[in-house]
């Protein structure tokens, strides 16, 4: 079958190369049907618990998608009477953004106070230039004493405010919906500081971390993808030196890219923060299988052969290597699966498919082009470069020294990996330099943090809350809220009662406490609602036959098990003091926390099942029980260093790197694979240990060099995403393979050379030995 083939590129290249094209481009018109999403939604499955938690919760209450303006004035002050009119401005002007259903600030915020018998409620700050300065006083102590207000629409010091526009989005167009929104805030923002100027804008929210999410998808489809060509074209040129081979394996990336890209279309799946990365990563992964194909015709053509039979001697030597490289990288990537993220997922088919596509065109396209394409390559009598033959005489030399220390030094560095831990954090999925974090960053340090948890309180009945043991329970799991170190504010329904209950005995502070008659409670919140004006009602906080409400509280930017963590505690003190309330636990920080810890868990499982099917699949190819055995050494201490490395770079294990060890698995296994191949290959033909091990440097070590520098390079430049989840999944990826071409160059010889010491079909000297693998060569 091999043969058949080889003969049927060698003799027909001009139909090889015509089909694959066809094949080609069948596949490519799939890319019509590529879209893209980029809201947060997409990292969450149908079934997701939490997804559901809270769609549920924003169902029976009203929707809490926000858009956040955070306005700081340079002098520092929001209670001067320029930045009073600039937030009655921006709130009144912030009701004709797209799909605002509710616009909350402080200055439209409805103080409660009383007039005789009757209950006033207005806007704190009604006409901030026509106030005088004791009124602005006067409501200054209002608002930084307000349990509604401070550490949420406005700084304890005073010299930050807050203004939330609530908006209902479609569930067609989401994306759209979102930029619609975003453009429209960010264009009120820039007209209102052209009227006032010397004041600030932050925007944060749900809208602006969605996007967020567009904008980095976009910056690394447009910038990382054409730089990662521009250096894999480079590096291919300075490494091989060759311009048709530089030329053909720069067609067989395109073809592959753009077959992997319309074969996604075809399937329906969408383009997110996560598969705008595909080419890139099947581009890094591609340049591999061309390479080693390349390098070892160029190796028989320096030896004289014609071209047909240094293209036949490098397809032979590499179609088994090449083809068991490619499936286990595929199985890396395919164990994606077992994410619960459903667009890691699909990075990891999308990739696979990428790389058994690279696999395809670089056994039929590549040859065909190499054939076809002229080249020149000098005969050398020399059997290689120099340095790498150097390079295997000092490991050879030392190799009794360098076992004993790459086992401690790799001892040391996994024991380091037990001071990473899982923590997500969905505002630190951004860099600081990008707009979003650095609003989200100064909102959490003036004002308070961006990540909130709202509690669900269902009581069974209808007008359950006005209950005054309901009423006390809120009140007390709202002070408990209050006390607890993560919490920077908390909204709650019992603060309104309190105030009311003061509004109605004469504003008398004693009486700032919790009605004790339900009928009496009942007749204070309607009183309260049918004052509030549209579009400021209680439907966040209360369900509409008042059987539910929910407590909203806000917290500090924690990481996923702090967050995890808090909300277990608040859900045991309910269990605990009120048994008989259903209580539900949501919100888009929630979602993100629950996922990073349950993924990790997943993915795991997913790397003990590529583990298993790569080593049974390297027993087969390498038709030996015992090589299978040590290369499993060699494809699991890279990971473990490297994590081991990432324990003092960092030491929080984010969603996207917890497809790490499993993605990284299939890849390293390359390496290990082409030497093994052919040290084996050596020791079959009458070589010892050493002798294997120098042949295998000397044939293949160069194009692991090489291939290694491309994959770093790769992963390296997606390390420069905006989006912390790629550019970190991409840093340690690029470390652990680095890593591997140390663990294969000094690790893996020095252990065959002292556990492989089992002699061979016959004894040779040294001298025929080697001449004999010359001639293999």
């Amino acid at each position: 079958m091999r043969a058949v083939w080889l003969n049927a590129i060698l003799l027909r290249p001009w139909l090889t190369l015509a089909l694959c094209l066809l094949l080609v481009v069948m596949a490519a018109v799939g890319s019509k049907n590529l879209y893209f999403r980029g809201d947060y939604k997409i990292f969450f499955g149908p079934g997701n618990e939490q997804l559901q938690a809270y769609e549920d919760m924003q169902s029976i209450f009203s929707k809490s998608e926000n858009a956040s303006i955070v306005i700081a004035p340079d002098e520092g002050d929001v209670f001067s009477p320029q930045t009073l009119a600039l937030i009655k401005d921006y709130t009144e002007e912030a009701w004709r953004i797209p799909y605002a259903t509710r616009v909350d600030s402080m200055t439209n915020f409805q103080h409660t106070s009383a007039e005789g018998d009757d209950l006033l409620v207005e806007d704190l700050f009604e006409d901030p230039q026509g106030m005088s300065q004791d009124e602005i006083q006067n409501a200054r102590r209002v608002a930084l004493s307000e349990p509604a207000l401070v550490d949420k629409m406005v700084a304890a010091d005073g010299k930050a405010v807050m203004i939330n526009i609530t908006v209902q989005l479609p569930d067609e167009g989401l994306d759209q919906a979102f930029r619609d929104v975003a453009g429209a805030v960010r264009e009120l923002s820039n007209a209102l500081s052209q009227t006032y100027p010397n004041h600030q804008f932050y925007h944060t929210g749900v809208v602006y971390m969605n996007d967020a999410f567009m904008t980095s998808a976009e910056n690394d489809a447009s910038t990382l993808v054409p730089l990662m060509f521009l250096t894999v074209v480079l590096m291919l040129w300075l490494l091989l030196r060759s311009f048709t081979g530089t030329l053909s394996t720069v067609i067989v990336l395109i073809t592959t890219i753009a077959a992997t890209m319309g074969i996604s279309g075809w399937m329906g799946v969408f383009l997110s923060t996560a598969t705008v990365n595909v080419p890139t990563l099947v581009m890094t992964l591609a340049v591999a299988d061309c390479v080693h194909v390349i390098s070892s015709m160029l190796y028989g053509l320096r030896q004289g052969k014609s071209k047909a039979e240094a293209i036949r001697y490098a397809m032979e030597l590499n179609l088994m290597p090449v083809f068991i490289t490619s499936v286990t990288t595929a199985i890396g990537f395919l164990t994606l699966n077992f994410s619960d993220v459903p667009i890691l997922a699909d990075l990891g088919n999308l990739t696979a498919v990428g790389i058994m596509l690279a696999f395809v065109l670089s056994v039929t396209l590549l040859p065909a082009l190499l054939l076809l394409l002229p080249m020149r390559v000098a005969v050398k009598q020399q059997t290689s470069s120099g340095r790498m033959e150097a390079f295997a005489e000092w490991v050879i030399t030392n190799h009794k020294r360098l076992l004993p220390f790459t086992v401690i030094l790799t001892l040391v560095a996994i024991g380091a990996t037990l001071k990473n831990e899982v923590n997500d954090q969905a505002t630190e999925y951004f860099k600081p330099s990008m707009p979003f974090r650095f609003a989200a960053d100064y909102q959490e340090e003036h004002i308070s943090g961006m990540a909130t948890m709202d509690f669900g309180l269902f009581m069974g009945e209808p007008s359950a809350l006005n209950k005054p043991d309901n009423l006390q329970i809120v009140a007390d799991f709202t002070q408990w809220l209050r006390a607890q170190p993560e919490i920077d504010h908390v909204s709650s329904i019992s603060d309104t009662f309190k105030r009311l209950n003061q509004n109605m005995h004469g504003d008398d502070q004693s009486y700032y406490r919790l009605p004790e008659d339900r009928e009496l409670a009942a007749q204070y919140l309607l009183l309260y609602e049918m004052s509030l004006p549209f579009g400021l009602d209680l439907n966040n906080q209360v369900n509409l036959d008042k059987s539910a409400t929910r407590v909203m509280a806000t917290l500090q930017n924690l990481g996923s098990k702090e967050f995890t963590a808090f909300e277990q505690r608040a859900l045991d003190w309910l269990a605990q003091r009120a048994p008989n309330i259903e209580v539900r636990a949501s919100s888009p920080s929630l979602m993100f926390a629950h996922i990073g810890e349950t993924n990790m868990a997943s993915m795991l499982r997913g790397t003990v099942l590529a583990l298993i099917l790569i080593s049974c699949l390297l027993v087969i190819a390498l038709r030996s029980w015992k090589m299978g055995a040590i290369s499993l050494l060699p494809n699991l201490l890279p990971a473990g260093i490297g994590f081991g490395i990432w324990a003092v770079i960092s030491g929080q294990i984010n969603m996207g790197l917890s497809v790490v060890m499993s993605m990284s698995l299939g890849i390293i296994v390359d390496d290990t694979v082409h030497f093994l191949a052919k040290y084996q290959r050596a020791r079959r033909e009458g070589a010892d240990a050493e002798q294997a091990v120098r042949y295998a440097f000397s044939s293949v070590g160069r194009a692991l060099w090489i291939t290694t520098v491309v994959l770093v390079s790769g992963f390296a430049i997606l390390s420069l995403s905006n989006f912390g989840v790629n550019a970190d999944m991409g840093m340690l990826t690029g470390i652990i393979i680095l890593v591997a071409l140390a663990v294969d160059f000094l690790f893996l010889p020095a252990f065959l050379m002292v556990f492989d010491k089992k002699s061979v079909n016959k004894e040779d000297n040294a001298d025929d030995t080697d001449k004999k693998l010359q001639a293999t060569v």
